[in-house]
């Protein structure tokens, strides 16, 4: 490890249920640590969340006496609801996400007709990234590239000789994230995937997601080489206008995320459930027609 490429610790916690990892990276040159992309459980059918994976999360940084200091979510998911307000509540950090969360709010606001008390600045969170903006997790700088396509506020963090990428990119036989949500697009999604292959080769990519193709274990790391070579997406040297093609024919033959509704109706609001109503109760909309 040299000053200017730390290596740091990094642990993932695999959510079966929605195929997501969390991350929790921890400074190498003191106990500060960031989660990334925390997972609060649900019960769709019956109306009930918990907190089984962000407790195991707590309980790695409680047993070895980590201290956090950032909660990323690198975008806003629509496969699961975020527990970063829970785990705030207990360990403390500051919640950050991209800037372009405006527009996501923006687009999901009308989707959901959320009235003007939903605030659509971005003001639910402590933290707007920006593009190659750079920021410490303990004495280590780290660097957010605005990465979209996927999404409009899809952010890769980098932080030493790691980077934590989103659903930008899936590993080498997994591919690539779709891009035909509302504010998504293939060449724009392209164009970040070739930003994040730009970093040196040795870097360690962590996914979001991992689904295990062809019946392999699960795995969430690789490296700038590996899905150079052989992304059977982007690697070798495929052209823009061939990945908007593939990305394109085969995004239209995908079915939406089982929790998008509920998740983009929480994660617009940086985890937290919509405002109780006049019962005390809270509820989600289901849009007819509109996804």
């Amino acid at each position: 490890m040299t000053d200017e490429h730390p290596h740091p610790e990094v642990t993932g916690f695999f959510d079966p249920a929605s195929n997501t990892i969390s991350h929790v990276v921890r400074d190498p040159a003191s106990d500060a640590c960031a989660i990334i992309d925390p997972v609060m459980d649900l019960d769709y059918a019956a109306g009930r969340i918990g907190h089984a994976q962000a407790d195991r999360i707590i309980a790695h940084v409680t047993r070895h006496k980590l201290r956090v200091e950032w909660l990323i979510e690198t975008h806003v998911h629509a496969d699961h609801l975020s527990a970063a307000p829970y785990i705030q509540s207990v360990l403390g950090g500051r919640l950050g996400i991209g800037a372009q969360i405006t527009t996501v709010q923006q687009t999901f606001g009308k989707i959901f007709n959320e009235g003007t008390a939903f605030q659509r600045d971005g003001s639910q969170f402590d933290r707007l990234f920006r593009d190659d903006e750079t920021y410490h997790l303990g004495r280590m700088e780290c660097r957010a590239l605005h990465t979209p396509g996927h999404t409009p506020a899809c952010m890769t963090h980098v932080m030493g000789d790691a980077a934590f990428v989103g659903d930008t990119l899936f590993m080498p036989d997994a591919g690539s994230a779709r891009a035909d949500f509302p504010g998504g697009d293939a060449g724009t999604l392209y164009d970040s995937i070739q930003k994040v292959l730009a970093l040196p080769p040795e870097t360690r990519l962590f996914m979001c997601h991992d689904y295990g193709p062809n019946g392999r274990e699960i795995r969430w790391e690789t490296t700038v080489a590996e899905e150079r070579a052989r992304n059977i997406h982007v690697g070798g040297g495929r052209s823009r206008e061939e990945f908007i093609a593939f990305r394109t024919a085969r995004d239209a033959q995908l079915d939406m995320p089982r929790l998008i509704i509920p998740s983009l109706q929480v994660n617009m609001r940086a985890g937290e459930l919509p405002p109780a109503e006049e019962n005390g109760a809270h509820y989600l909309k289901v849009p007819v027609n509109l996804l």
